[in-house]
């Protein structure tokens, strides 16, 4: 059984003054408190959006700079990434939560099934053997989030690509924040358009019009950096912000998401993305 989670402890300055507000200091919409559990959905259309690295990212600096418990769920139909970006504590996945579920009363009984960041984000993956022939589908994901809400006042889901409709219907239903995960270039901003055009059909303009989108640099054929300009002005007309992430060696290779171990750059726009999530937290 995975160890109990240790008692917070104040996390070291990243930014080199503390924990104030102010230029260079972390963002006092990280500290708005919450009144409810909030549920924060990563999305995206295509494999390699970032989608995996975003949820990670995300969720480690909320749970670093806040005295909530963060988890975040593998909401893959199949087979997720989330579980390979961690050090695993556990070996149990989402399926093996979904079948302990008329047994789990407490965070501890939840514990056992997570996996703890650096950072303090537990992780609940979803890597099933393959000869594991059960099924993790819409019904399982609601009865997880709702498991996980009345123990972590933040719950972020890793979207899978791929999601059937009525798996991504819920996943939307059951949200309370987007984060769009997209790069630059044609194909990865139709791709996000795409998932814009999507929520519109489904009846949830006003969470497109709230949603932070991510544009995830990468390399281009010359192994420079690509431009990120065109898909900022792009995104911005579609949603509330956007926030543009630095190409980083560590976490193209897949590296674990700690914001310590991050470049400055890449950091303070994880930093970004986390205060602008936080700052829509609800208020009354």
């Amino acid at each position: 059984m995975a160890e109990a989670r240790p008692a917070r402890r104040a996390p070291r300055p990243l930014f080199g003054i503390g924990r104030r507000g102010g230029p260079g200091g972390v963002p006092d919409a990280l500290r708005v408190p919450l009144l409810r559990s909030h549920r924060i959905a990563v999305i995206g259309l295509s494999g390699g959006a970032g989608k995996t690295t975003t949820t990670l990212a995300l969720g480690a600096v909320l749970a670093r700079e806040r005295a909530d418990r963060v988890v975040a769920v593998d909401a893959s139909p199949d087979s997720g990434a989330l579980g390979r970006r961690v050090r695993r504590q556990s070996d149990a996945t989402v399926r093996d939560l979904v079948a302990a579920l008329p047994r789990l009363r407490t965070y501890m009984d939840i514990r056992a099934f997570t996996s703890q960041t650096p950072s303090g984000l537990e992780v609940v993956a979803h890597d099933p053997d393959p000869a594991d022939l059960r099924t993790f589908d819409e019904r399982d994901y609601r009865q997880v989030v709702d498991l996980l809400s009345g123990q972590y006042p933040i719950v972020v889901t890793d979207s899978g690509t791929g999601m059937p409709p009525a798996f991504l219907r819920t996943v939307l239903e059951l949200s309370d924040q987007l984060v769009v995960a997209a790069t630059p270039g044609a194909d990865g901003m139709s791709g996000a358009g795409l998932v814009f055009d999507r929520l519109t059909a489904l009846g949830h303009e006003e969470k497109a019009r709230q949603a932070v989108t991510v544009v995830s640099a990468g390399r281009s054929p010359s192994g420079r950096p690509v431009r990120m300009d065109e898909a900022v002005a792009h995104f911005q007309q579609r949603c509330r912000a956007v926030v543009t992430v630095p190409y980083d060696p560590r976490l193209a290779r897949g590296d674990e998401v700690d914001p310590a171990s991050m470049r400055g750059r890449t950091r303070a726009a994880y930093y970004e993305l986390a205060a602008l999530v936080a700052g829509n937290f609800p208020r009354g």
